[in-house]
């Protein structure tokens, strides 16, 4: 790569972006940015702005040689780039909010990237997705693609799969603050230690090595499950790690906070619902706390990150991300937790499918370390949720109404029949500004409710 580094991130607007510019400072030894090229559409048009002020009172309070653009132009900015970043959020937290108000007023978990929610977050961003691989296929055939956008499986399967763009790695936040936090349970330091994540993005499992290759994973069971003075989730929006210890210590294997969902779903559905009556949705509460960090990056005086940002709840993103860059850029063969293409890791999946998985990361992108095979408790719903997501990806691509359907029937989160059409057909509704590939579809609905 040539001397200079220009970087582009989409959804330059977010309240992430102050982590991503203190990442890029802290490695500019390493990292030599020339271009930060932040991006966004005209609904993001004022946080971009403050932002972006903060992004330059923080390079330049860093005193490095490096030059912020800020545009609404997404061609502009991708011409002869050599990393994008994409963090964006397709209909902004407003979305969001539809996204968890409408399945929790029919009774199901109303979540941003599980159940009804996540479907319809991958519907509104994979076509979004798409066209920037096509603008890169164009402008920066080189670059590569680093996505934190939720929800990360399915959308690096998109790119994958539809994209035909394999540049790509899909980044999630769960797995870097598992290590640090499981880390401090076992009182060890984490470089000391191997965790080893096979599965795929929010459902995923681990294991735990130190470095004299002694398992400390059923220890760390009885830590986090067979204590209840440690029961505390290390995840912003998921109550609290309280599953039954008889079942995790017959894993083997520690579960990723979000088979809550799955492991007690009875019992997140009713905090959810008391949460929703009480104080309304995690989206509702990420908003408030958006508004709040918004007012601290209009201070002319703050060049530096502010400690408000880890309660947004993507805490470690950013860096990760920066870790990534670096590691692709120097081919530093950091081991790190990515979404990337199977190609035989996980025996029980499609070699040709995304997985998130520890990986080395190369000069070349994601070496991922072989994994094999599940035993049945765990491969079934991996199994399932693997289908649900190819069906949820071809779904978002096509535009195909019963394609979709399928993907509701499927997933467990999801009551099936007709209440699962009669949330699905209001989330297309509500989003249709978002989904012109069900335009007719919709139109449809919308005409049928008239008329009833």
């Amino acid at each position: 790569m040539k001397k200079g580094l220009k970087i582009v991130t989409i959804g330059g607007g977010s309240s992430y972006t102050p982590e991503l510019v203190e990442g890029f400072i802290n490695r500019h030894a390493e990292l030599p940015l020339k271009e930060l090229w932040l991006v966004d559409v005209e609904l993001g048009k004022e946080k971009q702005a403050i932002v972006g002020e903060m992004a330059k009172r923080m390079i330049k309070a860093a005193n490095i040689d490096c030059e912020v653009h800020l545009t609404l132009d997404r061609r502009e900015a991708l011409k002869d780039a050599d990393f994008v970043t994409t963090q964006l959020r397709v209909g902004q937290l407003d979305a969001r909010i539809l996204d968890e108000r409408i399945p929790l007023s029919h009774g199901m978990i109303g979540q941003e990237t599980n159940g009804a929610g996540g479907i319809f977050k991958a519907l509104r961003t994979i076509p979004v997705i798409l066209d920037i691989v096509e603008d890169m296929k164009e402008l920066c055939p080189d670059a590569w693609l680093i996505d934190f956008t939720n929800p990360a499986g399915m959308v690096t399967e998109a790119v994958m799969r539809y994209g035909n763009w394999d540049k790509v790695v899909g980044l999630c936040n769960i797995p870097v603050n598992a290590i640090v936090e499981e880390a401090a349970l076992l009182e060890r330091d984490p470089e000391e230690l191997f965790f080893q994540f096979a599965g795929i993005n929010h459902l995923h499992w681990h294991t735990v090595v130190d470095n004299k290759g002694k398992s400390l994973t059923d220890e760390l069971l009885k830590i986090m499950y067979g204590d209840a003075s440690n029961s505390k989730s290390i995840v912003a929006n998921i109550q609290e790690n309280d599953l039954i210890f008889e079942q995790v210590q017959n894993l083997h294997m520690v579960p990723c906070p979000y088979h809550r969902y799955y492991y007690l779903t009875d019992e997140a559905l009713k905090e959810e619902i008391e949460d929703f009556k009480n104080s309304g949705t995690r989206a509702e509460k990420v908003k408030g706390i958006e508004k709040e960090l918004f007012e601290l990056y209009k201070d002319e005086n703050l060049d530096y990150k502010p400690q408000q940002l880890a309660e947004r709840g993507g805490a470690r993103y950013s860096d990760a991300a920066c870790n990534i860059i670096n590691s692709i850029y120097n081919d530093k063969r950091m081991i790190m937790t990515v979404s990337t293409k199977n190609n035989g890791t996980i025996t029980d999946l499609p070699a040709d499918c995304v997985v998130e998985v520890t990986s080395m990361i190369t000069g070349n992108g994601p070496v991922p370390f072989q994994f094999g095979s599940f035993a049945p408790a765990e491969r079934g719903l991996l199994q399932l949720m693997k289908s649900m997501e190819l069906l949820a990806v071809e779904a978002a691509v096509t535009g195909d109404y019963g394609t979709l359907l399928q993907a509701f029937t499927m997933n467990p989160l999801i009551t099936s029949g007709f209440v699962a059409k009669q949330v699905m057909d209001e989330l297309l509704v509500a989003h249709k500004t978002y989904l012109p590939q069900f335009a007719e579809k919709i139109k449809e609905i919308e005409k049928a409710t008239t008329a009833s």
